[in-house]
């Protein structure tokens, strides 16, 4: 896949996700023809996508992934799969673990079965970190074992373990893209980086917030989405998960000092105990090994920890930004 072919057409599904919506256009800035699936609903809302400006080569569908009928279709006439549709909000999974299992295996499935019969060239199968739960060693590479620590968790393994039986019993051009934690504009405020943002950008003297003590590896948004294109341009990638990150680790609370400090803010930090997970699920330490990704791209990570956190809050400061969240509701 690369922009010196005629008719290069992609498919992005979840593309009116955080991270989806910004993989749509760093492929249009880089000559792509893309198909960019928002599921449908009755406002013909486009997600994140309305952010997205027109564009001659941007065509946007609504449909689900759950039916398998349109997984036909909108793979029809296409090149390159990004598949990013899935449940993500892992609070909200201890709720609805059904739900969980129907979109990301099931919906993972559907979209398998229709690259493999409209002779798709590459499918890339978008993971998590969570799949490693904590970290039983560091830098965690992708040897590292799989750990269902919550119902989401459970759900992607179940679909990268299905994506990879494609690749193995039919020659499905597979690879699986493992994200460890992204970041940036436009992020869910379930997340831990918007929801101190926006609170304290609507002014909250005190932040409610979970267990501060956990471990993280947070990539800007666009360090992932160039991981998802370098590794679609990679034919040495087929058949290998490649773990996508910053090889850098952060607790959330020094996470969040350096945002009151960027912020110039002296908000309080309090424990909601609604917003802690169950012991034994939460992961205490994630920690990427990004060096399988440089060896098989050349590529590194553009943004700094700091670099990115700015970015992103100088995002969420626009009012127009922050009018669309609610700071003072915990979003599950």
């Amino acid at each position: 896949m690369n922009t010196t072919e005629d008719n290069v057409r992609v498919l992005v599904t979840g593309a009116d996700g955080f991270i989806g919506s910004h993989l749509v256009e760093r492929l249009l800035q880089q000559g792509y023809k893309v198909r960019a699936l928002a599921q449908y609903n009755s406002l013909n809302h486009w997600g994140w996508l309305e952010d997205v400006p027109a564009h001659p080569h941007l065509e946007i569908i609504t449909g689900d992934i759950l039916d398998a009928t349109c997984c036909r279709e909108i793979t029809r006439d296409i090149h390159t799969v990004f598949h990013l549709a899935a449940l993500i909000a892992i609070p909200f999974s201890y709720r609805a673990p059904s739900r969980y299992i129907e979109t990301n295996v099931t919906g993972t499935l559907n979209m398998c079965q229709a690259a493999l019969d409209q002779g798709v060239v590459r499918f890339l199968q978008t993971s998590t970190s969570e799949v490693y739960g904590t970290a039983q060693y560091v830098p965690i590479d992708e040897a590292h074992p799989l750990q269902a620590q919550s119902p989401y968790s459970a759900s992607k393994i179940g679909a990268d373990a299905l994506a990879t039986s494609f690749h193995r019993s039919f020659e499905l051009p597979l690879t699986i893209v493992r994200p460890f934690n992204t970041y940036g504009p436009r992020q869910s405020a379930r997340a831990v980086i918007p929801t101190i943002i926006t609170q304290i950008a609507a002014g909250a003297e005190s932040i409610q917030l979970g267990d501060l003590s956990p471990t993280r590896d947070f990539s800007f948004v666009t360090d992932t989405c160039d991981g998802f294109i370098a590794l679609a341009n990679c034919p040495q990638a087929i058949g290998e998960t490649v773990n996508v990150g910053s090889n850098f680790e952060i607790s959330v609370a020094d996470t969040l000092e350096k945002i009151r400090e960027i912020m110039g803010s002296n908000v309080k930090f309090m424990t909601d105990q609604a917003r802690l997970r169950p012991s034994a699920s939460e992961v205490m330490r994630l920690w990427c090994d990004n060096s399988k990704y440089r060896a098989l791209t050349g590529k590194q990570p553009e943004f700094s920890i700091d670099d990115g956190l700015r970015a992103t809050i100088e995002w969420f400061c626009k009012p127009e930004n922050l009018a669309k969240y609610k700071p003072g509701i915990y979003n599950v």
